[in-house]
């Protein structure tokens, strides 16, 4: 396993210098933030990032995310220019040496959360996520102020993908994942880049949307789609934890997929009720982390791993979910998780 760290740029508050000392970081999760959906990433970008992100002794190990254009998940007209475009990102990627690209193909949203500053007993706070509040919002005006998403949408284009999406069956949803993989894989097969798609977050459809890959058979049907070793998963305790059924089977989800997990994602959650759960501690939570590091090792999982999400904690001020106290004692949560499943199996 090789301890990575998400990293917004140089913007973000947590600094490269920070993350470096953590014990045993040695790699940085980043993305070219400033291009949009569909725009081919010019390779100059890449290099500095990855430039700055080396001077700080570290290494550029995943990028997290080439956004996929809607047009693709939608099977639009247009959609080969942009899988193009896709592909002239990723080989700019693999110039600069970074192995693995995260994804996803949730429908307009990313991951998604109804409060970013849930209180907690101990005076920290939590991102939640409730169906109900969730279906309580009003999109007529644009998704500015919505928790955990980055780009905004108006009104009426919401409305317009809402009636796009409600013409797709989820078959549909999964033939056009399919043409994006028969023509984006060989790209990264040629390039030498292993594609990890990301879970759906939460892992059930919301605000109309939708969603596809919500459990480990999902992940498992991802990868037969295009039978190639470039074509993997992400693995998101806290993605899948979400659904009780789901966070129960992690260990066999692990297993099921050895040797296509590219990529970890390591969070825990407590679900409060219905579809409805808030990010607690990594130890402590209703994701056995400890079975998933024994699995991960077990199935000869060497790849890129994260602590995601965190609390904040100690009066920190950053960009919720991902402040520097809580994150890094996740990391160091997991190296313990780490060093005793490697004791326990020798």
């Amino acid at each position: 396993m090789q301890l990575a760290f998400r990293w917004y740029g140089p913007d973000d508050p947590v600094s490269l210098a920070y993350i470096r000392q953590i014990p045993r970081m040695t790699g940085v999760v980043s993305a070219l933030q400033d291009c949009r959906p569909g725009e081919a990433w010019p390779r100059e970008k890449v290099r500095a990032l990855r430039q700055t992100i080396e001077a700080a002794g570290l290494r550029f190990s995943v990028v997290e995310s080439i956004a996929v254009h809607e047009r693709i998940k939608l099977g639009l007209p247009g959609r080969d220019a942009l899988i193009a475009r896709y592909a002239q990102s990723m080989e700019a990627v693999a110039a600069e040496g970074v192995p693995v690209v995260c994804y996803n193909f949730m429908p307009v949203f990313d991951w998604l959360r109804t409060n970013l500053a849930m209180p907690q007993p101990d005076g920290s706070t939590a991102l939640q996520f409730d169906q109900k509040e969730m279906e309580g919002i009003d999109f007529s005006e644009g998704t500015q102020d919505l928790p955990g998403w980055h780009a905004a949408y108006a009104g009426e284009e919401i409305a317009a993908l809402r009636a796009a999406y409600a013409e797709r069956s989820e078959e549909d949803l999964w033939e056009n994942l399919k043409y994006f993989l028969e023509r984006i894989v060989p790209a990264a097969e040629r390039t030498g880049v292993r594609l990890a798609i990301h879970p759906d977050d939460p892992p059930w459809s919301v605000a109309g949307f939708p969603r596809i890959i919500a459990s480990g058979a999902a992940l498992k049907r991802v990868t037969q789609l295009v039978d190639s070793e470039a074509n993997g998963v992400t693995l998101c305790t806290g993605s899948l934890g979400a659904d009780p059924a789901e966070a129960a089977r992690l260990p066999e989800t692990i297993r099921s997929l050895a040797g296509r997990i590219h990529f970890a994602h390591m969070r825990n959650v407590r679900r409060l009720g219905e579809r409805s759960f808030q990010e607690s501690t990594h130890p402590d939570g209703d994701v056995d982390m400890a079975a998933v590091m024994e699995a991960l090792l077990e199935t000869g999982f060497d790849g890129p791993a994260r602590p995601d999400h965190g609390r904040m904690i100690w009066g920190e001020e950053g960009l919720a979910g991902y402040g520097l106290y809580d994150r890094a004692l996740g990391a160091a949560y997991m190296n313990g998780l780490r060093d005793a499943a490697l004791r326990k199996a020798t």
